[in-house]
């Protein structure tokens, strides 16, 4: 079964989107773009709700969000339930998301960080793993009680 992954960002990222999504089909990765699907300005928040309930749906496994900090793309993200949104902007951090966190969605800086490292902050998050044990116990309390 071919692995799903969903992109979305705002009019920042989506240059890094575009190639972010190339690098992934050419790995193998079936691609969801949930836009935007230009330049032009726009809201994140609007991709990132659609991205967020691709996973909720079961239509994606993962997903990949970009705006001008990440922080809004990552604020929205996480208002949803079973997302977990991380923002990277080092390959460390990236892999610490998934080991620690499970991270569901990673989330870059489009502004702040070149192509080379967003590709290479991709490359670490995909092939990082979750390291349970601990970090499943503290993922259970995120949950909103």
């Amino acid at each position: 079964m071919k692995k799903t992954i969903g992109v979305a960002s705002d009019h920042a990222g989506y240059e890094m989107k575009e190639l972010l999504a190339g690098y992934l089909a050419a790995s193998g990765y079936e691609i969801f773009d949930y836009g935007c699907s230009s330049p032009e300005s726009c809201d994140y928040a609007d991709y990132a709700h659609l991205l967020a309930k691709g996973i909720e749906s079961g239509e994606i496994e993962l997903g990949v969000g970009l705006c001008g900090s990440g922080e809004g793309m990552a604020m929205t993200l996480n208002k949803h339930q079973t997302i977990r949104a991380g923002l990277a902007w080092n390959t460390e951090i990236a892999e610490l998301i998934k080991q620690h966190n499970n991270a569901n969605v990673l989330v870059l800086p489009g502004r702040f960080i070149t192509n080379d490292e967003a590709l290479a902050i991709l490359k670490a998050w995909l092939n990082a793993k979750f390291e349970g044990g601990r970090h499943e116990r503290r993922i259970a309390k995120m949950t909103v009680q």
